[in-house]
C-alpha cells in the first residue's frame, strides 16, 4: 500500500513538464501520420506517411518561429541560418538583426537572456493591450526546447552595450552554467544551439522522417518571411517569396492563382485532386490543422465561386462543402495576438473579429481563380455526378404492370416480350388524349398507350436539378418508358415501349411542345434518338377542303396557300387544334396511319447543335442570327415519310420562335404588339366612342380579331392600353373609366374587368387617322378579315409609350419620349433638317431625367430638407407602396426614426425623419437605350442604337404612306365625282326620254348604260337604286352642288404635298394634346395645393428655379434642382411640358 507521501506529490514546474509533456509540446510517442515533408531527391514537398514524434517537432518549431518573429521586431534583419546534424544530434538556429539585450533585469536581478531562456513563464508578449503579430504568446516557447534538450546554448550580441553573451544549459535545464560575457563590436545576432534529449522521445537518433519534417519548416521560412535569406546547412534556399514556395506543393502544370491581398494577407489557390487541402501560416507558425483564419478565407471564396457555378451551370445545385473539397488553399497571414487550441499551435481559434485585419478585397483574386483554375469545372463535374445518382432514384424499369400514374392509358403489351412493338402516344393535354383514345378503337390497345402532358414539358436543358427532380411529368415519362438515367441504349429491348409518338396541335405551341420533348430526350437519352423509328409524330390537318365528295387535307398553311391559287369552289374547314377533330375524324386518322405518322430520322451531330441552339439560354446571340435568316413562307413539308430533326428545328420550331418574338416585340411603325393591335382594330371597327365594360370588350375583340389566347391576357392588354399614371403611357389610347391601376402599385391595383369601363381616347383617332384605314394590309384568319400588319400613326408610338418585351433570342426595352419633342423633330425632318437628340420623358413626372453617359440617363426623384425630409417625387418605375416598404426597412434598421404619408394615387408625398445621414435613399435610377429592338416595316427584327434612328426610319415609312393615302383619297374622290356626274346625266336623260327605263328588263337597261359610257360601279346600283323622287330638277341642283364641293375638295387635296398633309395632322393632334396636358396639370396642382392646405401648410410655388425642390443625387449632399443650360428641350419640359408653349 502506497504511503501518503507516495500518493500526494509536489513537482517543480520543470518536473511537471517532463512528467506530463503532452500538455506543453504534444505527444512524445512516435506517431504515424500523413504529412508534407521536404524531399531532397525531387526538391519538392511531398505528402506521405511518416513516423515522427510531435513533441520533438514542436520544440524545434518554437526556436525557428522565434527567429522569424525577430523580423517583426527588426525589419533590418535579413538572414536566418539553420543547421541540422543528425550524426551529432545537434540543431542550430541563427538570425541576425536586433539581439537580446545583454543587461541585468532590475527586478529579477539576472541577465535578460537568462531570464527568458532559463526561467518559465517569461515572455515579451504578455501585454494584451499591445497588438502584436508574432508567434510567441504564453511564456513557454524556447524554454520547452531547453527543458527537452541535453544541451541548450544561447548566444546573442547587443551592439548598444557592445557585449557578446553565451550561456549553456545541460540536462533538461537542470544545470545552468554561468554566462560568458565579452566585448563585441560587430552586428547583433542570436543563435540557439541544442541537442534534443532523444531518450525522452524514445529515440536513439534523428531519423530520416523527422529530419525531412524539420527541413520542411526551414523551407517554410523561405516562403513566408519576406526579404530574408534562408540557409539550411550552409546552403542558401532559393525561394523568392510565397508564390514560388507554393509551387513546391503542386505539379508543374498546375494553374496556381496567387495574390497579396493586403499587408497582412497573402493567398494562393489551386484545384485539389481529391479533397480539401490547406497549407497555412499564422505569424510564421505552421497551422497544420488550419483554423479560423483558413475558414475566413474559404468562406469569402466559396460564395462567389458558388455564384459563378450557378451562372455557368444553370440549375446545378452546389453545396459549400462541395466547392471547398475541390480547393487546395495556401494562406500566409499576420494575426494580432493569436490564440490556439493548445500549446502545439496547430489550430487557430481566435474569432475573426479579433484578427486585427480582414482578407479583403478578395474580388480580383476570386475572378482569377474562376478564370485560371479548374475548380469551377471540377465542382460542376462532381455536382453533376451527385445529381446523376439522385436522378437514378426516379428511374423506371421494364415491368408488365405499372400503377400510380394518373391518366395513363397503358398498352397491354408494354413491359412484356412484345414491348418493342409498343408505341407510347404523348398528347398535348386531355382533349388530345381523348382524340387518341378514340383512335385506339381502330388500332386496339395492345400496342398503343396514351399519356397526356399538362401543357409544355420542362426545358430540362435550363432547369435546375431540383426542378427536374420535382417534375412529376418527367418522372412519369421515365417510369412509363422504363428509362434509366445515363444509360446508353443500343436498342429498345430494355424499355417498356419501343416507340414514342408525339401528338400535339398543329400550331406554334404544338411545335414548341414537340421541341421540348426532343430536347428532353437529347439532353438525357441522346442514344434513343439514334435508334431508327423510335421517335415519331402524329400529324393532323390544319385545313380540310371538301368538294363534291372529294377531301383534301393540308398539314401546313403555306401548302394550302399554294393550293388555293389554282383551285376554286372548295369548302374550307380550319382545325385550330386537336379538339376541333371529332371522334369520327380520329378513327379516320388512325385508319390511315402511314399518312399521319412520321418518323424522325436518327440523330446526327447537326441535329444536336440545332436542339442546343433552340433551347440553351447561353446561345441567345446564335439564336438571333438563326432567326434573322428566317424567310417568310418557310414550312416543313409533311408529305415526306421521314423528318430530320434539323428540318424540324429550321422549318417548324423556328415558326414558334418567330411567333414568340412577334408577340413580345413591337412594330416600329405603330408601336403595337399583335394583342394590342387586335384590341385597337376591334375598337376602331366598333367606333368605340361610348363606354363598354372591359370584360365585354374582351369578348368582342376575340370574336372580331380571331384572338386565340387566354382571356386574362387580353384583359391585361386592354387595361395596359388605358393606364395613364406616371410611368405607364404618355398617351393612353383607351380611356380608363374606373380603377385601372395607379402608381401606388404600378398598375397591379387595377379592378376586375367586370367592374371597369373603357372607350377610345379623343386623341386616338387623331393619331391613327381614319383616312389611312383603307390603305392598310389587313390579315386573314379562317376567312375572317382581321387587324392589319401594322397601322401607320402620325407619330412613332413606340417612342411615345415605349416598350418592354422578352421573346426568343431577342428582347426589347424602349423608354418613353415626349410627344412634343417627337413632333418638333418630325417638323425638322419635313424641313429637311436633322432631328435633335431626345431625352426620355414620362407624363406628369415631376423629377428630372438627365443624360449621364452614352445611351444612359439618370432619373431622379425630388425631396426637400436635410434630416427632416419631404419626398414629393419618386423615380419612374419606383412604385409608392414599394418605396414605403423600403422606408419601413430603414425604420427597422434604425436609420429612419419615423415617416408619414400624404400622397394620393396620383401624387407622392412622404415626410421622413432621419436618425442619421443616409447616402442612398433610392431616389435615383437609370434608364438605358442600348436594347431598343423592333420589327421593321418588312417584319424583320432590328436593333436601333438611338431614338433618332427609330424616328428616321419611321419618317421614311410614314411619308411614303402619306403619298399612298393621298393617291387613294384622290382615287376615291375621282370615283365619287364620276358617280355624281353620272347621276346628273342619268336624271337628265331619263327626264327627257333619252334613256328609257320603265317597263324594260334590267339587263336591257344595263346594256344601254354600258353603251352610253356610264361608269360601272356596284353593277350600276348607284343609278338604278335611286328613288323616283330623285328624278327632279331639285335633285339635279343638289347633285351639282355636291359635285362642285367634291371637286373643290379634290383640287385642294391634289394641291397638297404629302408633307403638307402630315403637318396638318400634327397641328390638329398637338392642339388637342396640349389642351389635355394643360387640364391634367391644373388638376394635379389643385390636388397638390389642396393636400398642403389640409395639412395646415402653405402651398409652395412650383415654378422658378429658386423655389424648386431638391433633386435626389446618390451619395451626394442634395442640391437645388435646376434646368441645365445644356439640357435639351425635353429636359426643360419634365416639370411643365406646356411651359414652352406659353400655356401657364
Amino acid at each position: 500500500m502506497k504511503t501518503i507521501e507516495e500518493t500526494y506529490q509536489k513537482k517543480t514546474p520543470v518536473e511537471h513538464i517532463l512528467l506530463r509533456p503532452d500538455s506543453y509540446i504534444g505527444s512524445v510517442e512516435r506517431e504515424a501520420q500523413q504529412m508534407y515533408i521536404w524531399d531532397e531527391e525531387s526538391g519538392r514537398m511531398i505528402y506521405k506517411n511518416i513516423e515522427y514524434v510531435p513533441g520533438l517537432y514542436k520544440i524545434f518549431d518554437e526556436i525557428i518561429v522565434n527567429a522569424a518573429d525577430n523580423k517583426i521586431r527588426d525589419p533590418k534583419m535579413n538572414v536566418i541560418k539553420v543547421s541540422i546534424d543528425p550524426e551529432k544530434n545537434e540543431i542550430s538556429v541563427y538570425n541576425n538583426g536586433k539581439g537580446i539585450p545583454v543587461r541585468i533585469h532590475k527586478e529579477e536581478n539576472v541577465y535578460v537572456p537568462e531570464l527568458i531562456f532559463g526561467n518559465l513563464l517569461t515572455s515579451s508578449n504578455y501585454n494584451d493591450e499591445e497588438k502584436k503579430v508574432t508567434g510567441g504568446r504564453n511564456g513557454y516557447g524556447a524554454k520547452l526546447c531547453n527543458i527537452f534538450s541535453k544541451e541548450f546554448v544561447v548566444e546573442t550580441a547587443d551592439c548598444e552595450v557592445k557585449k557578446y553573451y553565451r550561456q549553456k544549459y545541460r540536462n533538461n535545464m537542470g544545470i545552468k552554467e554561468e554566462p560568458e560575457i565579452s566585448r563585441y563590436t560587430k552586428e547583433d545576432f542570436t543563435r540557439i544551439t541544442f541537442k534534443p534529449d532523444l531518450r525522452r522521445f524514445k529515440m536513439d537518433r534523428l531519423d530520416d522522417d523527422i529530419v525531412a519534417l524539420l527541413k520542411k519548416r526551414v523551407y517554410d521560412l523561405g516562403g513566408i518571411v519576406k526579404d530574408v535569406k534562408i540557409f539550411l546547412n550552409e546552403k542558401k534556399i532559393n525561394i523568392k517569396g510565397f508564390k514560388e514556395y507554393v509551387k513546391l506543393y503542386v505539379p508543374p502544370e498546375a494553374n496556381v492563382v496567387h495574390q497579396v491581398i493586403n499587408d497582412r494577407w497573402e493567398l494562393a489557390l489551386t484545384a485539389s485532386e481529391e479533397q480539401f487541402q490547406q497549407v497555412s501560416f499564422v505569424n510564421a507558425i505552421c497551422t497544420t490543422k488550419g483554423g479560423s483564419h483558413v475558414n475566413h478565407v474559404v468562406e469569402r471564396i466559396v460564395e462567389p465561386l458558388s455564384e459563378a457555378i450557378q451562372k455557368k451551370e444553370k440549375g446545378l445545385s452546389v453545396k459549400p462543402f462541395q466547392i471547398k473539397s475541390c480547393m487546395f488553399i495556401f494562406v500566409n497571414c499576420l494575426i494580432e495576438n493569436p490564440a490556439f487550441d493548445s500549446q502545439t499551435k496547430e489550430n487557430l481559434t481566435l474569432r475573426v473579429s479579433a484578427f486585427g485585419s480582414k482578407c479583403d478585397p478578395i474580388g480580383d483574386f476570386v475572378k482569377s481563380v474562376i478564370k485560371n483554375t479548374s475548380i469551377v469545372q471540377r465542382v460542376a463535374s462532381f455536382a453533376r455526378a451527385r445529381q446523376s445518382l439522385q436522378l437514378k432514384k426516379t428511374d423506371g424499369a421494364k415491368t408488365s404492370r405499372l400503377s400510380g400514374i394518373p391518366k395513363l392509358e397503358d398498352a397491354n403489351f408494354a413491359g412484356t416480350s412484345r414491348s418493342k412493338d409498343c408505341t407510347l402516344i404523348l398528347t398535348e393535354g386531355d382533349s388530345a388524349k381523348t382524340l387518341a383514345v378514340s383512335g385506339l378503337s381502330v388500332v386496339g390497345r395492345d400496342i398503343y398507350g396514351v399519356f397526356p402532358l399538362r401543357g409544355k414539358l420542362l426545358n430540362v436543358r435550363e432547369a435546375s436539378h431540383k426542378q427536374i427532380m420535382e417534375n412529376s411529368e418527367i418522372s412519369s415519362i421515365k417510369k412509363i418508358l422504363g428509362l434509366q438515367h445515363n444509360k446508353v441504349y443500343e436498342d429498345t429491348s430494355s424499355l417498356r415501349y419501343g416507340h414514342v409518338m408525339i401528338m400535339t396541335d398543329q400550331d406554334h405551341d404544338g411545335s414548341h411542345i414537340k421541341g421540348l420533348i426532343i430536347n428532353f430526350l437529347d439532353h438525357f437519352y441522346p442514344s434513343l434518338l439514334k435508334i431508327p423509328g423510335f421517335l415519331q409524330e402524329f400529324i393532323t390537318p390544319i385545313i380540310r377542303a371538301t368538294k363534291k365528295g372529294q377531301v383534301r387535307d393540308f398539314f401546313t398553311l403555306p401548302e394550302y396557300e399554294e393550293f388555293k391559287k389554282s383551285e376554286e369552289g372548295w369548302n374550307i374547314k380550319y382545325y385550330k387544334g386537336l379538339g376541333t377533330s371529332t371522334s369520327a375524324d380520329a378513327k379516320q386518322y388512325f385508319s390511315n396511319l402511314p399518312i399521319h405518322v412520321k418518323n424522325f430520322t436518327p440523330l446526327v451531330d447537326e441535329d444536336k447543335e440545332l436542339i442546343d441552339l433552340a433551347f440553351n439560354k447561353k446561345k441567345a446571340d446564335a439564336r438571333k442570327t438563326w432567326l434573322l435568316s428566317f424567310e417568310p413562307g418557310t414550312f416543313l413539308d409533311q408529305s415526306l415519310p421521314q423528318i430530320s430533326i434539323s428540318d424540324f428545328v429550321n422549318k417548324e420550331l423556328i415558326l414558334f420562335s418567330m411567333a414568340d418574338n412577334i408577340r413580345s416585340i413591337p412594330s416600329l411603325v405603330d408601336g403595337l404588339k399583335p394583342g394590342q393591335r387586335k384590341v385597337m382594330f376591334s375598337c376602331f371597327k366598333r367606333n368605340l366612342r361610348s363606354e363598354i365594360k372591359v370584360a365585354q370588350l374582351v369578348g368582342y375583340v376575340s370574336e372580331q380579331s380571331a384572338y386565340h389566347h387566354g382571356e386574362q391576357s387580353l384583359c391585361s392588354t386592354i387595361v395596359n392600353l388605358a393606364q395613364d399614371f406616371v410611368g405607364s403611357n404618355n398617351i393612353n389610347l383607351l380611356l380608363p373609366i374606373g380603377q385601372f391601376g395607379s402608381r401606388l402599385q404600378g398598375g397591379k391595383d387595377a379592378a376586375s374587368p367586370r367592374y371597369i369601363f373603357t372607350s377610345l381616347s379623343p386623341l386616338t383617332r387623331l393619331i391613327f387617322n381614319e383616312n389611312d384605314d383603307a390603305i392598310l394590309n389587313y390579315l386573314n384568319d379562317d376567312n375572317l378579315s382581321i387587324e392589319p400588319e401594322f397601322y401607320v400613326p402620325i407619330i412613332p408610338m413606340v417612342l411615345v409609350n415605349g416598350a418592354e418585351g422578352i421573346g426568343t433570342g431577342w428582347s426589347t426595352s424602349i423608354p418613353n419620349f415626349n410627344p412634343i419633342d417627337i413632333i418638333e423633330n418630325i417638323r425638322r425632318m419635313i424641313r429637311d433638317e436633322d432631328p435633335v437628340e431626345m431625352t426620355p420623358y414620362y407624363r406628369n413626372f415631376r423629377g428630372t431625367i438627365e443624360k449621364v453617359g452614352e445611351g444612359k440617363f439618370q432619373v431622379s426623384g425630388v425631396y426637400e430638407g436635410d434630416m427632416d425630409l419631404e419626398i414629393t417625387e419618386l423615380p419612374v418605375g419606383t412604385w409608392t407602396l414599394n418605396y414605403k416598404e423600403f422606408l419601413e426597412s430603414l425604420v427597422q434598421a434604425g436609420v429612419v426614426k419615423d415617416f408619414k404619408e400624404y400622397h394620393t394615387e396620383k401624387t407622392v408625398n412622404f415626410t421622413v425623419k432621419l436618425a442619421k445621414h443616409v447616402s442612398n435613399l433610392k431616389l435615383n435610377t437609370t434608364i438605358t437605350i442600348n436594347n431598343m429592338v423592333c420589327f421593321d416595316e418588312k417584319l424583320g427584327i432590328k436593333k436601333y442604337s438611338t431614338p433618332k434612328d427609330i424616328l428616321k426610319e419611321f419618317y421614311d415609312v410614314r411619308l411614303r404612306y402619306y403619298s399612298i393615302r393621298k393617291e387613294n383619297m384622290l382615287k376615291v374622290m375621282k370615283e365619287e365625282l364620276v358617280r355624281l356626274e353620272n347621276k346628273v346625266r342619268f336624271i337628265k336623260e331619263v327626264s327627257t326620254g333619252g334613256l328609257v327605263i320603265s317597263r324594260r328588263r334590267r339587263a336591257e337597261i344595263v346594256f344601254d348604260l354600258e353603251a352610253r359610257g356610264y361608269a360601272k360601279a356596284d353593277d350600276y346600283e348607284y343609278l338604278l337604286g335611286m328613288s323616283i323622287l330623285s328624278l327632279t330638277a331639285e335633285r339635279i341642283e343638289k347633285l351639282s352642288n355636291e359635285h362642285s364641293k367634291k371637286l373643290e375638295e379634290y383640287n385642294r387635296l391634289a394641291g397638297k404635298t404629302p408633307k403638307k398633309l402630315w403637318l396638318e395632322d400634327l397641328d390638329a393632334f398637338e392642339k388637342e394634346y396640349l389642351k389635355i396636358v394643360e387640364n391634367e396639370t391644373k388638376e394635379y396642382d389643385d390636388e397638390l395645393n389642396g393636400r398642403v392646405k389640409k395639412r395646415g401648410g402653405k402651398p409652395k410655388s412650383r415654378s422658378g428655379a429658386a423655389n424648386r425642390p431638391k433633386k435626389a443625387k446618390a451619395a451626394q449632399k442634395p442640391k437645388a434642382a435646376h434646368v441645365s443650360e445644356n439640357s435639351t428641350d425635353s429636359d426643360a419640359l419634365q416639370e411643365k411640358p406646356w411651359k414652352k408653349y406659353n400655356l401657364t
